[in-house]
């Protein structure tokens, strides 16, 4: 069964008015198009809606009666469907699902959620992990509504908004011969066993960073969890890299760790929002990119030093 709000809004004006003419002008369009519009509802539902009197008119039949009543009432329920709609768009409610990468994720999230909610206590915001992949693939099949990640290989589809570029640095463990020190060369570091971040794009923005110097590291380890690699690292076993420098300078178990500035001039990541650049915004995902930039733009973010 096939037809259209429209053509129910036609025949409704045709029935009040008894007449193709008065109805094409009520409803601002051509005659044929109300004709066609009634022609199209009778014989979808198989009735006759109207007798047609030669230059008098229109007078509904009996079903065309009770189908009338029937319009009525469906017109007025989409109406009220449409001032629902409207209400629920200008104001910031519902839930929102949004995608952190996951180094960021312990750093951002409990702090974006916190202000937003104490904001907003009619909005709910339902974020998950993941990798750049992972994140974007979330993106692309609408799962998820915006993403805060680096501006690791975004693809065209996508838009990037940058809050703040973060440079790269070297972690140690505090009883590294270098954990005094507060720079240090990456030639000189990856005479050191390196452990990776193994997570995709990440992995490939880190081993750039040793050819941009012109070395290769001593790779003895390469984990998918920051926080193994912060927990290798702080027992001694190897220096790794990021570019979030969290307050809390321990791994998980308690084992201190230094960081360091690197001395050579290397590319920096730039932290930002992603968003299909075809997705449509609502009061709620914008209230969310607003206290984005008001917390996060060209600012420290929280949990860093």
């Amino acid at each position: 069964m096939h037809f259209t709000l429209k053509q129910i809004a036609y025949f409704v004006a045709a029935a009040e008015t008894s007449s193709i003419t008065l109805a094409a002008a009520r409803c601002r369009i051509s005659q044929p198009s109300v004709s066609t519009a009634i022609s199209a509802l009778e014989e979808v539902f198989g009735i006759q809606l109207f007798i047609r009197h030669h230059a008098q008119g229109l007078s509904l039949t009996a079903a065309g009666q009770r189908f009338m009543l029937e319009s009525r009432a469906l017109l007025a329920q989409a109406e009220a469907l449409e001032g629902a709609a409207g209400e629920i768009s200008s104001r910031v409610s519902g839930q929102i699902e949004i995608g952190c990468l996951s180094t960021l994720y312990p750093l951002m999230i409990p702090d974006l959620l916190h202000y937003f909610t104490d904001r907003y206590p009619a909005a709910r915001v339902n974020a998950v992990a993941g990798n750049q992949e992972e994140l974007f693939a979330g993106l692309r099949s609408g799962a998820l509504s915006l993403v805060l990640t680096y501006n690791m290989a975004v693809p065209r589809d996508i838009e990037f908004m940058p809050l703040g570029e973060l440079p790269p640095f070297a972690y140690v463990s505090a009883k590294h011969p270098l954990a005094k020190r507060k720079t240090v060369s990456l030639a000189k570091l990856a005479e050191d066993p390196f452990i990776l971040l193994d997570l995709p794009l990440s992995r490939d923005y880190f081993m750039m960073l040793f050819a941009h110097v012109g070395v290769t590291p001593d790779l003895v380890g390469r984990f998918p969890y920051i926080d193994v690699v912060r927990s290798v690292v702080a027992r001694g076993d190897g220096f790794s890299l990021a570019n979030a420098r969290p307050k809390n300078q321990a791994s998980l178990d308690g084992l201190p760790l230094a960081y360091l500035s690197l001395e050579e001039p290397l590319p920096a990541l730039v932290h930002g929002i992603a968003t299909m650049a075809t997705a449509r915004s609502t009061p709620t995902i914008s209230a969310f990119v607003h206290l984005c930039r008001a917390r996060l733009l060209n600012r420290k973010l929280p949990g860093t030093i």
